[in-house]
């Protein structure tokens, strides 16, 4: 899955040239360099460059701590005991380039993200491609009536229909309405010499959310384990955990040990506050408690309860 032709003048392609160096390269993540990984209907990710590995991690703890770090004798054991006491600026030490194709609505969630660099392509000074993102059937659920944010039961028959048809029509005719407006013209429909076109900057305002955009996006490790902890979650939106998942993959190559951390010590550990810790206590004490005595909102209960027992329903 490849940029348009027109998008394309802009991105660099594999370098045909190897380049010697001295800095810490990691193998498994070289191999990876600019490889294109397909996602969702049109997008794309793929790492432009990189910066350090797990041994800048260790470097930067030591320089930083000491004599404390000369007793840990595994850079295994201090990045797994930084992971573990959240003391993250080593893992600032390393840093990654993506560039991303992606539909504009994941892209404003995204950007939320603040602790990075990026730089998207302009729809001012370049004619957005005609490319749509156009949900599987199984992606198109109902609004959950127990969270603002979450999907429910996947919609079936004649309405999924519709509503397939719909996303596809009304990008569409945007988009043409975008072209029209821009007067441009293309190979199908030259332009109109009597008109002299909207600017680009302006006709941009008419076209859906589901377009594809491009960026670069550049951040350091530690403020990609935060990203990926929210992203790569079982209850994040799925057109964003699909690129979260492929950069999760992405670090697994490139830092393997914090990568491990990062999954036994974030992704797959919980937090508990003060008061569910105290109803924990109660209960393995042998005492039955209940939602309304605990002093628990009910929401506080359900996320309790399903980190408890998974098959618990939010």
């Amino acid at each position: 899955m490849s940029p348009s032709e027109d998008q394309s003048i802009a991105i660099p392609a594999t370098p045909e040239i190897a380049h010697q160096t001295f800095r810490a390269t990691v193998p498994a993540l070289e191999a990876r360099l600019y490889q294109s990984i397909p996602l969702l209907d049109h997008g794309f990710i793929r790492v432009i460059d990189y910066m350090g590995d797990d041994g800048a991690i260790v470097q930067a703890a030591r320089v930083s701590y000491g004599r404390g770090t000369r007793q840990v004798s595994q850079d295994t054991g201090l990045i797994r005991y930084l992971m573990r006491h959240r003391h993250t600026t080593p893992f600032e030490m390393c840093a990654i380039k993506f560039h991303v194709k992606l539909p504009i609505f994941v892209a404003r969630q995204w950007i939320r993200h603040r602790m990075s660099s990026v730089n998207e392509y302009s729809a001012r000074y370049s004619v957005m491609d005609r490319e749509f993102y156009i949900p599987e059937p199984a992606q198109l659920a109902a609004q959950s009536s127990l969270n603002r944010q979450g999907r429910d039961e996947v919609l079936a028959g004649d309405e999924a229909a519709q509503v397939l048809a719909m996303l596809r029509t009304d990008a569409e005719r945007a988009h043409d309405d975008y072209t029209w407006m821009l007067n441009e013209g293309s190979e199908e429909t030259p332009a109109d010499p009597e008109r002299r076109g909207l600017a680009r900057e302006l006709a941009r305002m008419n076209l859906t959310l589901n377009t594809y955009t491009q960026w670069y996006w550049k951040t350091d490790l530690h403020n990609l384990f935060h990203f990926l902890s929210l992203r790569a979650d079982s209850h994040a939106q799925h057109e964003i955990r699909v690129y979260a998942d492929a950069m999760l993959d992405m670090v697994a190559a490139w830092v393997p040990i914090a990568h491990q951390a990062f999954l036994d010590y974030r992704m797959g550990a919980t937090t508990f506050s003060a008061p569910m810790m105290a109803i924990l206590r109660r209960m393995l004490a042998g005492e039955r408690v209940e939602q309304p005595e605990s002093g628990l909102s009910l929401r506080e209960w359900r996320e309790m309860m399903a980190s408890l027992d998974p098959s618990h329903r939010l």
